[in-house]
């Protein structure tokens, strides 16, 4: 194998793996005026093994899902402005600043705006929060039975079989940017 010179690119980069974001100053933001509420609840390690230990019991498929830029689906409450982004300025208007409608990366309610986004969108599916576990998602209908697990922006759906995953996952990209990284 030959040496590869410093300009050719590696083939582990592609142009489509670049990603840019606009991400605002958040730490300018005051408790109480700008945010009250910034946690974001993940899945609990326990509820996890136990998904996964009646998914294996029952040979259930359990897939990890991915939701690409989830910051970006969650709605504010407040009313936030910030700057234009750099490079971005709009030239007949340069001291107009944005009012935000949905979350930016960098505001510190982000991670909590995402959050309930997701819970609102799983309840429209039909699934339940667990009152042990608000990260675990519990889908009954009948016989069928599909549990959710939520970390941040990471998802295992196990379900009592493929087709309802498979409607599941349909429904979350239906709504959301779902990346199906295949069975766990």
């Amino acid at each position: 194998m030959g040496a590869r010179s410093s300009t050719e690119p590696s083939s582990r980069y592609h142009w489509e793996r670049y990603k840019a974001r606009w991400v605002v100053r958040g730490f300018t933001q005051r408790p109480g005026i700008d945010f009250s509420e910034t946690f974001s609840p993940v899945v609990k390690p326990a509820s996890i093994r136990s998904v996964l230990t009646i998914a294996a019991s029952r040979s259930w498929p359990v897939h990890q899902l991915d939701v690409k830029n989830a910051f970006l689906h969650g709605f504010i409450d407040e009313q936030l402005y910030c700057l234009q982004p750099a490079g971005f300025t709009d030239s007949d208007h340069p001291n107009h600043v944005c009012k935000l409608a949905r979350s930016l990366y960098g505001l510190r309610q982000a991670p909590r705006a995402w959050f309930q986004r997701f819970t609102d969108v799983a309840r429209g599916i039909g699934f339940t929060p667990t009152r042990s576990d608000v990260s675990l998602f519990i889908l009954r209908r009948a016989s069928a039975t599909a549990y959710l697990l939520l970390y941040v922006d990471d998802i295992i759906l196990a379900a009592s079989s493929e087709e309802l995953l498979q409607h599941i996952v349909q429904q979350l990209r239906d709504t959301l940017a779902i990346k199906d990284l295949g069975p766990v």
